[in-house]
């Protein structure tokens, strides 16, 4: 049985109205959305998660990645790794369209971070659903940013504030 090949997501962003459209052709009302200084700040409900309340979005088109975290339902629930992933971010006034590039990082938290969906990875670049560009992309993107967090022992945290930003993760 050979790799699934799942297409590029690409969802947009409209910072004015708050809503994020998805390829899917679903769309979300935003609880918080955010110009910053590094990125784009996000928030939204996610009432079809059984375990997750919300989901909790950063885009740093600087960096070439989206970071990611889920709040938990149950506050007595531990909490998932957040995640780093490659994406490619165009901005147009008050539209940013985010391009996942299919790899990413898991950083759990006082723990190893480890590269995630190196599978799927490999079967959009075989399936040339991902260019080589992309794919180099990715690559480039990820192995510069799980050094980096390796660096600050990986911590989020202390990573985010080598790259001078100072808001803390996961907001609370």
């Amino acid at each position: 049985m050979g790799a699934v090949i799942t297409p590029q997501l690409v969802d947009v962003v409209d910072t004015i109205s708050a809503v994020r459209s998805y390829s899917s052709g679903t769309s979300r009302l935003l609880s918080t959305c955010r110009v910053e200084d590094w990125g784009l700040r996000l928030e939204c409900p996610t009432p079809e998660d059984p375990f997750s309340d919300s989901e909790v979005t950063w885009l740093m088109p600087e960096l070439g990645l989206r970071l990611t975290h889920h709040r938990p339902r149950s506050r007595h629930a531990r909490s998932g790794p957040s995640v780093l992933s490659a994406v490619r971010v165009q901005r147009d006034g008050r539209a940013w369209r985010t391009t996942d590039l299919l790899l990413g990082l898991a950083v759990p938290g006082g723990t190893t971070a480890r590269i995630v969906r190196s599978e799927e990875f490999a079967a959009a670049v075989a399936g040339r659903v991902l260019g080589p560009d992309d794919a180099d992309q990715a690559l480039r993107t990820v192995h510069r940013t799980l050094e980096e967090v390796s660096l600050h022992r990986h911590d989020l945290r202390a990573w985010l504030t080598h790259r001078g930003i100072y808001d803390a993760w996961p907001p609370l």
